[in-house]
């Protein structure tokens, strides 16, 4: 039986190595398309692979069912199989996901609680604090004195001179892009000139550099979308000064850098919820996570391991986050603030930054279980361009009973009773999605209101407005923009989060408001003209969104294009002539400047971070 038990644990481990391969090979397919400009086919890679894990996983369950019988398999020979697979991982490049696919293959062969350490992996059995690829996952670069001359090293033209310059060229031609640089020089220039404006601005600057000060830049690009992205960081004397360089293609195919960010907040934005998944060839993707934590360390590795694209991964340690918070803890579930949802029961633990939705059984509207799930698969595979929020999405998730508020249960009970499974200790709740905690953009506006945070309204309706054509760019139509249905995140931007109306904007059919032929017809309180179902009127917006005055003029001063059918129409002719238009995650302001003839075509994010 015990060599039964390891050819078991080598065929798990061989239908993991085989995803992460498959995973592997869509980067360099990534760096393929970018470089000859196929950025559809990198938005189809990034859509496909989002379902290469349960692809995988159900390999190697049918080849466990065909060759070993796994289904019949007693538990103490599945004890033995993961003694054996922790074996099989000594030396391993991946062993934490490697783990949780073990995880996922078993769960679904034994059907039993996902948090029975028996026989799952609920903690990591190997460690990867210290685990590196050879050669490391960055490269190193010495400037040495050279940083500490930036400032004053320029010849007579303005240009920045000396190793410097060529170090930075070295980082960037180092990535082996097989397409020409527009001006490699000029940007090298640039973004000197912007790393040594940022650092006085923010009194940062290494002026004298220890003979211990480095560059480190990730060897791989991290591919999303029309963008390419450096990501690296200075170390000096211990102090880390983040960076990241998106490269973006023109017209010609030449490359060029498009901006440079220095800042902590602003390269979080590059791995916010809000945005589709990286495309990077990782070999050892914990010490890309371990280094990406010493740039922005704010952000959860479950969140960071998501936006690499191993979002199983993240779900994961996510759960684990969950249960140690819950260990650490005493406060209650309730009902999340806002106005309540029609399709939805949402509730949250205000300890604890996200919140739980639940899909209802008694819903406000005519809409099936089924429809919402394939919205939410519709935003988890689409670019999300900053604008909507990406969801976890578990099952049979367990709540301490004597932590559940009696309000939030009779909540549940009377809206949502065949999603409960109620148990003695425990409230297991069969199918729910966690998402990032967000204010609703509607208490936000009132309360800006009641407080005559005049900014603070103008910056609201400028990115509320903004949000929806970012979403519209990216040829979505977000149905409801009732502002319950947005939220504002820490930084101040607002994202979409309520999905069940959403539509491709192709699949709109925007029309002008009939005019009334008779007295009768102009005073009626329903249309008196037909409705498709697929049918948009943008004059009615206003109608619905713009009752409070203040905000309608802050909101026709910003967007009165968004009550004016052309607009839409006009979005749709482009997305239909197969223009891809994009949302960067950065304002306009901060790109470097552009010939018009030469820039790629892009919409940027005109607001700021």
């Amino acid at each position: 039986m015990r060599g039964r038990s390891l050819e078991i644990a080598t065929a798990i481990l061989d239908g993991f190595d085989r995803h992460y391969g498959l995973f592997r090979n869509a980067a360099w397919l990534a760096k393929q398309c970018f470089e000859s400009g196929n950025f559809n086919r990198i938005r189809q890679l990034q859509r496909e692979r989002i379902d290469f894990y349960g692809l995988r996983v159900q390999e190697a369950l049918d080849r466990l069912q065909h060759e070993f019988q796994a289904g019949a398999l007693s538990d103490t020979v599945w004890q033995r199989i993961k003694r054996d697979y922790v074996g099989l991982l000594d030396g391993h490049r991946q062993p934490e996901l490697a783990e949780t696919f073990f995880n996922s293959v078993v769960c679904r062969i034994l059907h039993r609680n996902y948090f029975n350490n028996d026989f799952i992996f609920l903690r990591p059995a190997v460690a990867t604090e210290y685990l590196d690829s050879d050669p490391p996952c960055y490269r190193v670069y010495y400037p040495s004195i050279e940083l500490a001359q930036a400032g004053a090293e320029v010849n007579h033209s303005g240009k920045v001179s000396g190793r410097l310059t060529a170090l930075v060229r070295d980082a960037l031609v180092d990535f082996g892009l097989a397409c020409p640089w527009e001006d490699v020089e000029r940007d090298v220039e640039r973004v000197i000139a912007a790393a040594r404006l940022h650092w006085r601005e923010t009194r940062r600057l290494p002026f004298n550099p220890h003979p211990d000060c480095q560059i480190h830049v990730l060897r791989s690009l991290f591919f999303r979308n029309k963008g390419a992205y450096v990501i690296g960081r200075l170390v000096n004397d211990g102090d880390i000064f983040p960076f990241a360089l998106p490269i973006l293609q023109n017209r010609r195919g030449q490359i060029f850098i498009d901006t440079a960010l220095f800042d902590s907040d602003q390269i979080e934005l590059l791995f916010s919820f809000a945005r589709a998944y990286f495309i990077v060839d990782m070999e050892v993707p914990s010490a890309w996570v371990q280094f990406l934590r010493t740039l922005i360390p704010n952000k959860p590795k479950s969140e960071l391991y998501t936006m690499l694209g191993l979002q199983k991964q993240g779900k994961t340690l996510f759960y684990r986050d969950y249960l140690h918070h819950l260990r650490h803890s005493t406060d209650a579930f309730v009902k999340a603030p806002g106005i309540e949802g029609l399709v939805m029961a949402v509730f949250t633990l205000p300890s604890f930054p996200y919140v739980f939705k639940v899909i209802k059984d008694k819903r406000g509207k005519d809409t099936s279980a089924e429809h919402i799930r394939n919205r939410y698969q519709l935003v988890k595979t689409h670019d999300r361009v900053g604008r909507m929020a990406d969801t976890w999405e578990y099952s049979d998730v367990p709540f301490p009973r004597d932590r559940v508020s009696p309000e939030l249960m009779a909540q549940l009970r009377a809206v949502a009773p065949s999603a409960l499974d109620e148990r003695e200790d425990v409230l297991v709740v069969r199918h729910l999605y966690i998402e990032r905690r967000m204010e609703p953009l509607n208490l936000y506006l009132q309360k800006a209101k009641a407080s005559g945070a005049e900014g603070q309204l103008d910056h609201a309706v400028r990115e509320y407005g903004n949000a929806i054509k970012d979403l519209v760019s990216a040829n979505i139509f977000p149905g409801d923009m009732l502002y319950k249905n947005f939220g504002v995140t820490r930084q101040g931007r607002v994202v979409f989060y309520d999905y069940d109306e959403i539509l491709y904007l192709t699949d709109c059919h925007f029309r002008r408001l009939p005019e009334p032929q008779t007295p009768e017809q102009e005073m009626a309180a329903e249309p008196w003209y037909a409705v498709g179902p697929n049918d948009v009127f943008p004059e009615e917006f206003g109608r619905f969104l713009l009752g409070d005055r203040g905000l309608r003029s802050r909101f026709m001063s910003e967007h009165a294009d968004l009550l004016d059918v052309t607009y839409w129409q006009g979005k749709q002719a482009r997305i239909r002539s197969g223009v891809l238009e994009d949302v960067f995650p950065y304002p306009e302001s901060a790109r470097f400047p552009r010939a018009p003839a030469s820039a790629c075509v892009i919409v940027a994010n005109n607001s700021n971070p």
